[in-house]
């Protein structure tokens, strides 16, 4: 596994780098939130280790360009900022995982492992053009939605709002991001007009698997149920 660590406090950096290496990763490190970017895109790694506060280029805004570049490295994000507000910001931003210091260098190395695997995993699944939660299918080809074998009957702006919740199954999405992808370049459209559409899906959800869950504050999240 190659690993780029993208921390700006120099003792954390180098105990980070020898003490993953002992363990037979490759690592990279860099302390630039600006230079963090240019070899993200030169090295390729598998994994990103990404502080937040860095100087420079703050580490939200790398992982943001990152991602508007096509960049979609695993990244887990690394860091004091503990609540969370600042977990949902950095999951939102493109965050893969969040892991809070002080931490345990047992489960740090436990969850980069699982970053890469899962990576692997998707990087080898044949059928990559599906996303899927619960019993529900995207096909990003066609533009379907199905639930088991069936194609369930979708407005544009239902879809809209429900591929960016099955993108991120189990992570909130805010109110905000929603509402420009489902009312793009809208200006006459009053900012609660996505409630009617979450209510008019989380009814076409019903019997699927899945939960249309509201985050008061936060956004909305979709939920897979246990059994489903």
């Amino acid at each position: 596994m190659k690993l780029l660590i993208v921390e700006d406090d120099l003792a954390m950096q180098t105990a980070l780098q020898r003490a993953l290496s002992s363990r037979e990763i490759t690592v990279a490190v860099c302390g630039d939130g600006s230079h963090a970017l240019a070899l993200w895109k030169q090295l390729q790694p598998d994994v990103i280790l990404l502080d937040l506060t860095l100087p420079s280029l703050d580490g939200l805004e790398v992982l943001s360009q990152a991602r508007q570049l096509g960049l979609q490295t695993p990244v887990l994000i690394l860091t004091a900022r503990s609540t969370v507000g600042d977990r949902v910001i950095g999951l939102n931003t493109g965050a893969d995982d969040y892991l809070a210091k002080p931490f345990d260098l047992d489960e740090l190395e436990a969850r980069l492992r699982a970053l890469h695997r899962r990576n692997v995993a998707t990087l080898v699944e044949p059928n990559h053009e599906m996303i899927r939660a619960g019993q529900l299918r995207y096909n990003q080809k066609s533009g379907a939605v199905y639930c088991n074998e069936t194609v369930i009957d979708l407005t544009p702006r239902e879809l809209a709002l429900l591929v960016p919740l099955m993108s991120k199954v189990g992570h909130a999405v805010s109110k905000e991001q929603l509402f420009k992808l489902v009312f793009p370049n809208a200006t006459e459209v009053q900012y609660e007009a996505i409630e009617v559409v979450v209510y008019r899906l989380r009814k076409k959800l019903s019997g699927t698997g899945v939960n249309l869950m509201t985050l008061r504050g936060l956004g909305y999240l979709l939920k897979e149920e246990a059994n489903a």
